[in-house]
């Protein structure tokens, strides 16, 4: 049995369909259910069953010796809450309990953390365990991922496998859901449908002009093949990035989505918004040596590939994964 926390979610249903892909049908989703728009991620999957995310720690007990592996996708992933409160709850809290019952169990561990922990990348992308303690997230939910993986670090006991990866910018099927937290592919997509254009960020960055902002975008099936890696080879444990390792111009992401639906570019900047201006992030690209050397070899979508197959196969179909 393989459970999936954040099943209903997005990088989650698609993990749960890459394990379909692979036969794997023993799984148990876990998520909270309580939201209809989240439904389609998950409806046409199989899987054993669906427990509530909060009623997982009264539930996991009896089945514990059945349980092979867990993935801990779920969390909340709002930048832009800043109530600490449900974050050490959902994520810090949360997080520690499922290591702990996979510690006292032997059960290997996947666990999401996150590019956020990077904060300003001052200190840069670097995914080597002697850089967390050091790191300055910029909003609670960066805080929260990285207070997880210091506690993680600091851990005497482990399970007998366990991998933190710091999921850089992640598009891709199955984030209908998302609302404002969607990437910038599903809204630039959305944006041309009901206006025609695409509106970015303007700079307020002196060496970064307007649409040159700089982040490293990391289609949704390549993170889940490395999940699924994971799985499969379960040494070289650690915290890792997980993105391509090759930073792109949200200027190229918006010609892309245009291009993928062979239309003109229309390009239109306005001001980044002032609760998050301060807290920006002008360039994220992960240093991707770590992940190469523990085996992991298949190519990564450019972002031209990525977008185009996301567009053309699921977008413009409102198709899921």
């Amino acid at each position: 049995m393989i459970i999936v926390t954040g099943a209903a979610g997005f990088i989650g249903s698609c993990l749960v369909g890459k394990l379909n892909n692979k036969g794997i049908r023993d799984i148990v989703i876990v998520d909270d259910f309580s939201h209809p728009e989240k439904s389609n991620n998950f409806t046409h999957k199989v899987f054993r069953e669906k427990v509530e995310r909060k009623d997982l720690f009264s539930w996991l007990p009896a089945h514990a010796k059945e349980i092979e592996f867990i993935f801990h996708i779920g969390a909340r992933t709002d930048t832009t809450e800043f109530n600490m409160q449900v974050f050490d709850e959902l994520n810090l809290g949360y997080s520690k309990k499922i290591w702990t019952f996979c510690t006292e169990h032997g059960i290997p561990l996947v666990y999401a953390s996150s590019a956020a922990t990077y904060g300003d990348g001052s200190l840069g992308y670097d995914d080597s365990h002697g850089l967390v303690a050091r790191l300055h997230p910029l909003n609670p939910y960066g805080v929260s991922k990285n207070d997880f993986d210091k506690w993680v670090l600091k851990q005497v006991s482990a399970p007998p496998a366990w991998f933190g990866l710091k999921f850089f910018n992640v598009y891709g099927p199955n984030e209908f859901h998302k609302g404002r937290m969607a990437s910038v592919v599903f809204h630039a997509f959305n944006q041309i449908r009901t206006s025609g254009k695409v509106k970015l960020f303007r700079s307020h960055h002196p060496d970064y002009q307007d649409g040159m902002q700089l982040r490293d975008f990391i289609y949704v099936k390549d993170v889940v093949d490395v999940l699924f890696f994971l799985y499969e080879h379960r040494e070289n444990q650690g915290i890792y990035n997980l993105g391509t390792g090759k930073a792109r111009a949200f200027l190229d992401l918006a010609k892309t989505v245009f291009k993928a639906q062979e239309l003109e570019p229309r390009i239109e900047f306005i001001d980044t918004p002032a609760d998050i201006r301060d807290k920006y992030q002008y360039f994220t690209e992960a240093k991707m040596d770590k992940l190469v050397q523990a085996g992991y070899s298949k190519p990564f979508h450019s972002l031209e590939e990525g977008i185009t197959e996301y567009v053309q196969a699921y977008l413009q179909s409102a198709r899921y994964y």
